[in-house]
């Protein structure tokens, strides 16, 4: 995906560059070919103009601005800049100088050229300097606000609820205890989920079939380990090959179901579906509410608010959180427009 952005953004930069340089000789008013319009000396300099204001655009965006403007060397930054005034505002003349008669010569005519060739590229050169900076200083901003967000979902992604990891190595140890049959399962569903959150969850997205394959072995554990006390239906969609998600943006509101809806006293029932439709996920999650929760579950994993959060980030408007909070149950609706 990042390839694909790299690419487009340099396929950008050289349309707008031959389109920059094109214009002149789409609007030159001459009747001949190009070239006529590179043997007429003052279109040769305006070209040649344009080329140097595009070389300059790229070396101040890329070198000037990052090693001298952002250091504060201001100094060094205006010399250079200056240097390049001159070099863009004469250079064409040297190369393809005035054509003129003796009559056309007057006194007094150089320090005029000079003057215009200065105010003619003055206003012109500034502008470019300006554009320049402002695209590098808004390109700079964005690079720190990804910064920011990327730190922010490393924060989120890290807070993985260390509560089922310890609850559920003691159900697989008292598995190993009795000698079950199913205590090899659980330990491979265990390392599969490790292991996902260990490689997998460090990408920005993974294919939606490993993050429903995460969740399916969440959810046999917690058969594994709450056995007849609670009612489990669980219905994902079929996949194949389908589209990326973010890593772990689906599992709280799936450990919120069994951190509030699980009581072994009581009559516990989770039901989770998660469809797909075109690029569209809706992912339902129903608990009952009980009077009281495990104790070990009460704290720790993502949260709902957190979960929330990370929702913000990675899927802005492209996302619907429906939360139904009534007095014995708890329902989530999600729908995301996956990429």
């Amino acid at each position: 995906m990042m390839m694909k952005t790299k690419s487009w953004q340099i396929l950008i930069h050289v349309a707008g560059c031959i389109v920059f340089l094109s214009l002149p000789i789409i609007l030159w008013p001459g009747q001949g070919g190009l070239g006529d319009f590179f043997s007429e000396s003052r279109s040769a300099r305006e070209f040649t103009n344009d080329i140097l204001i595009l070389l300059f655009f790229y070396l101040n965006f890329y070198l000037l601005i990052p090693r001298l403007y952002f250091p504060k060397k201001y100094i060094y930054f205006i010399l250079a800049i200056t240097l390049c005034f001159f070099i863009v505002a004469f250079l064409p003349g040297i190369l393809f100088p005035f054509r003129e008669t003796v009559r056309q010569h007057h006194p007094g005519q150089e320090g005029s050229r000079f003057l215009f060739t200065i105010g003619h590229n003055l206003i012109y050169f500034l502008a470019v300097v300006f554009f320049s900076l402002m695209v590098k200083m808004n390109s700079r901003w964005k690079q720190a606000e990804k910064e920011r967000l990327k730190a922010e979902l490393s924060y989120f992604k890290a807070q993985i609820n260390p509560h089922f990891l310890f609850n559920t190595l003691n159900t697989i140890y008292s598995l190993a205890i009795q000698k079950a049959d199913n205590t090899p399962e659980a330990i491979v569903k265990l390392s599969g989920m490790m292991r996902y959150v260990i490689s997998d969850a460090s990408n920005d997205f993974v294919p939606l079939e490993k993050e429903i394959n995460y969740i399916s072995d969440y959810i046999e554990l917690q058969r594994i380990r709450f056995g007849e006390t609670v009612r489990i239906d669980f219905y994902p969609c079929d996949l194949t090959s389908g589209p990326q998600i973010a890593p772990l943006i689906l599992i709280p509101f799936i450990e919120n179901a069994f951190k509030f809806g699980v009581n072994p006293e009581k009559d516990s029932f989770i039901g989770i579906n998660i469809n797909l439709s075109g690029q569209e996920l809706h992912m339902k999650v129903f608990n009952n509410k009980v009077n009281e929760i495990l104790r070990t579950e009460s704290t720790g994993g993502l949260g709902i608010s957190n979960a929330r959060h990370r929702l913000d980030l990675l899927y802005p408007e492209k996302y619907r959180l429906l939360i139904d909070d009534k007095e014995n149950e708890y329902t989530v609706d999600l729908y995301i427009i996956l990429p």
